[in-house]
């Protein structure tokens, strides 16, 4: 059975949602970041990177949430959560994916983990001013030349739907009013009513 390692309000959400849309059998550990759960030995062992999420599978580990939400999506086929048989479709997947994960996560970051990248404080007060600036500018792209619409795909629903619901559900701490973008506003809405998330984020609630 598969394993997924979270925590609350951070980008795992994407691939807990992906695993309950897939059918897949899997059971959660919930990390405490407050309690610094993600530094302790125990999880180190399971990722030394020290982030979620982390998926243990009858293989190994996987890490990154691109990559596990591509093996959800190859391992549960018939749930039909990426166009594995076009390679140009699915590599388009990947691209949106990868920037979701290396562009529009980092800007995000900014705002919160400042400590990253720099150690005066003068300088996380200027980067959590500039996120609300570098976000617009990820969700201007996205809104007008990546989201295809209804779905990120087009037609078919996929991972990447999962992906975006998790990192739009961001926006509003981050200042950023998701009614400006119409087609990700709406993609919002109907991912919220997705059986699929509502369960995951009931489940998550209730711990």
């Amino acid at each position: 059975m598969l394993k997924l390692f979270y925590a609350l309000n951070t980008c795992a959400l994407a691939s807990h949602i992906a695993l309950e849309e897939a059918g897949a059998r899997y059971e959660t550990v919930r990390l405490n970041f407050a309690n610094a759960d993600q530094t302790k030995p125990e999880y180190l062992a399971v990722n030394p990177k020290g982030r979620v999420p982390a998926l243990v599978t009858d293989r190994g580990i996987i890490t990154e949430t691109p990559a596990i939400l591509l093996y959800i999506a190859q391992t549960h086929p018939q749930a039909k959560l990426a166009p594995l048989d076009d390679h140009y479709a699915l590599a388009k997947m990947q691209a949106f994916n990868s920037y979701l994960c290396s562009t529009v996560h980092v800007a995000h970051a900014h705002g919160r983990r400042g400590k990253r990248w720099a150690d005066e404080a003068s300088s996380h007060e200027d980067m959590l001013r500039k996120v609300p600036q570098t976000m617009t500018a990820c969700y201007e792209l996205i809104e007008h030349e990546m989201l295809a619409g209804p779905w990120v795909m087009g037609a078919e629903f996929s991972v990447a739907d999962v992906y975006l619901h998790t990192i739009s559900g961001w926006l509003q701490g981050d200042k950023v009013d998701i009614a400006r973008f119409p087609k990700v506003h709406d993609h919002f809405q109907r991912m919220a009513a997705r059986p699929a998330v509502q369960r995951v984020l009931a489940a998550e609630q209730a711990g």
